[in-house]
């Protein structure tokens, strides 16, 4: 009885009991493991709709991935919110953009292939992200995930195709995009805006973007979590 009491006075006096020492090492050398085990994710935000979705997902919190922005269009690019920011094609567009031409987005990627290279290296999944039908988007994501895969990076597409009330060159422009994408990433998420009219008929055409970026962050951020969170996969 009095060595258990003596036992306890000792416990109490700040002395770490000694399985409890073991355990606190276990764990210390457990996380230095996971640490070096972690896999290096990057989430690519390119054009507009690309950038909304990067500054977005830097807003709401995204775990355990790098947030790239990259635009043609300097001023856009200013006010994106993510890790890193690459501006492309800035000789050919000299920042102003693609004037949605995707193959001024395309030839733009291609002038910054260092940049875009810089951007993937050593990456184990690359997920590219834009909203297709416009210029930068719609040219520059192909490349970007055909470097990636170059790089040994599992590649993922999420993007968004175009409402139909915005067009039918926007519209071409998206299946020239979308068909680029198809031979070149691992794995393709497709979103198509108009869907969400027969989801919330009646909005504004202001109100349809907002939730059709709303939507592509929540897709970008739930695939991306899959991976980086510990337990949901």
């Amino acid at each position: 009885m009095e060595d258990k009491i003596q036992q306890a006075k000792q416990d109490n006096s700040g002395n770490v009991p000694q399985s409890k020492q073991k355990n606190h090492d276990i764990d210390d050398e457990l996380e230095e493991l996971i640490e070096k085990r972690k896999a290096d994710i990057k989430v690519i935000g390119s054009g507009g709709a690309g950038n909304n979705t990067i500054s977005r997902l830097v807003e709401v919190g995204i775990e355990g991935c790098e947030t790239v922005a990259m635009n043609t269009d300097a001023q856009d690019l200013l006010y994106a919110n993510a890790d890193k920011k690459v501006l492309i094609g800035k000789e050919l567009t000299g920042g102003l953009g693609a004037g949605a031409d995707p193959k001024v987005g395309e030839e733009s990627a291609k002038e910054s292939q260092q940049k875009v290279k810089e951007s993937v290296k050593g990456a184990d999944m690359v997920f590219v992200t834009c909203g297709l039908g416009g210029g930068t988007g719609t040219g520059s994501a192909p490349v970007i995930a055909q470097q990636a895969k170059k790089e040994g990076a599992l590649t993922v597409g999420i993007v968004t195709l175009p409402f139909e009330m915005e067009g039918q060159s926007r519209r071409e422009n998206a299946e020239y995009g979308l068909e680029m994408l198809e031979d070149t990433v691992d794995t393709l998420i497709v979103i198509p805006n108009d869907k969400l009219l027969e989801i919330v008929p009646d909005v504004s055409l202001n109100t349809a973007f907002k939730i059709a970026d709303e939507i592509l962050v929540n897709a970008v951020k739930g695939v991306t979590e899959l991976v980086t969170k510990p337990g949901l996969v």
